[in-house]
């Protein structure tokens, strides 16, 4: 993992290329950046505002 500033730092996942196309494309829909997309779809489903997915499904 790499620090940056504002005690955020920066790692490597592997996700099926489609589920990113569909991130990117709602990241500009929503006027926000990637990174905040998917902090804050991340952070949702930590909470517990979703059921955890079964195995090999995708939330």
């Amino acid at each position: 993992m790499v620090a940056t500033s504002g005690n955020k730092v920066q790692f490597n996942v592997y996700l099926p290329a489609e589920l990113v196309r569909e991130l990117k494309h709602r990241a500009i829909d929503e006027g926000v950046s990637l990174s905040s997309l998917v902090e804050h779809v991340m952070s949702t489903y930590l909470s517990g505002a979703e059921a955890a997915p079964t195995e090999g499904e995708r939330p």
